[in-house]
């Protein structure tokens, strides 16, 4: 496998995003003429993830004749980082993917997405917001949630799981010991969840998060013992963290998290979406083990019309057996298959 890439920095809506693209083989689909056409795939990540976590699929889907694109989203990874915990809403993102499509693709071109967890929310975002700059979505993991005025996103998390529900805790801003102190943190910059995985240590946490499997709610109470030994899953190689480790040790998890932190925000801002329908032909995703598809009602949701009724072109929902949250890492080929598939007929 060619896990190489071309990287670069591109200014899109006031930042620098860093992406990483992979040019299509000349001898590609019928699609692709080397000259004039070249479909687009832009790959959305999730938290805890970066660019790389789309390495497999831009590897297979670029020797079929894609230009595969995948940025790290503002604040993650080597892409700029605002100070502001506020410049984290899905409108921002949004904002900085319209600028990458114009910048790198054309202004007015559509690209075909594929998203995953945080990726996923914000790919539905820019199919309500600019359904003219996507020709087709593969979206994994996350469902459409359509904008309720009765559910305020952390109200509602914290009302069925508890205060100790990761996106929960992730929400506190904490004081700071000596340690946190002496490394020169702000109040700002550095949350309470900040504080307790730089106790932790950062390849620990990233662990916990890449490997965890068990579909029920992750908790994180105050306290909580990493003493288990964490085994590695076949998908995931010791070199693979240790590109995620270098990464987060350099610039954090603040970026990320202030994804979390902007929920509410978000909600509160895209009041005017309400029943607002998602007009992009998609194709969905899911693992049986993902925790997503175990959160109360979910199952429900996308099995019996609801999630067609909010996105009336929902083309195919699969679920996978046995397979958990990171389905495109765990299972690489057959995820590159159904997006190769499903974008064939565009």
């Amino acid at each position: 496998m060619d896990l190489t890439f071309d990287h670069r920095f591109v200014k899109v809506n006031g930042i620098n995003m860093h992406i990483a693209e992979k040019s299509p083989s000349v001898a590609g689909n019928g699609n692709f003429d080397g000259v004039l056409r070249r479909p687009v795939i832009l790959f959305l990540h999730g938290f805890p993830e970066l660019w790389y976590t789309w390495r497999h699929q831009m590897v297979t889907l670029s020797s079929l004749g894609y230009r595969t694109i995948a940025p790290d989203l503002r604040g993650y990874g080597d892409t700029e980082a605002p100070e502001s915990v506020d410049a984290y809403t899905s409108l921002h993102v949004v904002g900085d993917l319209i600028g990458l499509i114009d910048a790198v693709v054309g202004e007015r071109e559509k690209v075909f997405v594929v998203g995953h967890d945080w990726g996923a929310i914000i790919a539905w975002h820019l199919c309500l917001l600019r359904p003219d700059r996507v020709k087709a979505l593969v979206n994994m993991s996350v469902v459409f949630d359509p904008w309720n005025p009765k559910r305020k996103p952390i109200s509602s998390f914290r009302s069925f799981y508890g205060d100790d529900y990761y996106i929960c805790r992730f929400q506190r801003v904490g004081l700071f010991d000596s340690h946190q102190k002496k490394m020169g943190f702000t109040l700002q910059e550095y949350g309470e969840i900040e504080a307790e995985f730089a106790k932790v240590g950062t390849e620990r946490v990233l662990l916990e998060l890449l490997t965890y499997r068990n579909p029920g709610p992750i908790l994180l109470p105050k306290g909580k013992r990493y003493d288990d030994p964490v085994s590695l899953p076949s998908w995931l190689t010791e070199y693979d963290v240790k590109y995620y480790v270098s990464k987060y040790e350099k610039n954090g998890f603040t970026g990320p998290l202030n994804y979390y932190r902007n929920m509410d925000r978000t909600w509160e801002l895209m009041g005017s979406l309400s029943n607002a329908q998602v007009k992009v032909p998609v194709k969905f995703i899911i693992g049986d083990q993902d925790l997503t598809y175990h959160i109360p009602g979910t199952k429900k949701y996308i099995h019996e019309g609801r999630f067609k009724s909010h996105v009336p072109l929902l083309d195919e929902v699969v679920v996978l057996k046995g397979v958990g949250h990171f389905l495109h890492e765990e299972r690489p080929d057959e995820i590159s298959k159904h997006i190769h598939d499903y974008f064939l007929t565009f």
